[in-house]
């Protein structure tokens, strides 16, 4: 009965959204029509989302850290050498992580 989406090996926060919806979804309609096993195919495939969303998450914040850490370098290495294009570009670079960062703060 699982109908679990898997597109790639690494973690999807939209596929991890729609294995735990469906999972509460299949788990409501083994507690209404009292069939166990839909309502443990439900809680299993709800924990498989939410863990999955979770480490997607996880990951995304960790890319942010690495933009961010990464920018700040080459704009102060840009500014220090003269070089406006790599300073502006690593600025550039820092905010996108930064956004990326805010976008993925653990709840």
């Amino acid at each position: 009965m699982s109908s679990d989406q898997t597109t790639s090996s690494e973690p999807s926060k939209a596929n991890g959204q729609y294995n735990s919806m469906m999972g509460t979804t299949k788990e409501f309609i083994g507690n209404v029509t009292g069939a166990d096993s839909w309502t443990q195919d439900g809680k299993d495939q709800h924990a498989k989302g939410e863990a999955e969303y979770n480490a997607a998450q996880a990951t995304e914040y960790a890319k942010g850290t690495y933009d961010r850490a990464g920018g700040k370098i080459d704009s102060v290495v840009g500014a220090v050498t003269g070089d406006k294009q790599q300073q502006m570009s690593g600025n550039m670079r820092h905010d996108k992580g930064q956004v990326q960062q805010e976008a993925n703060k653990p709840q």
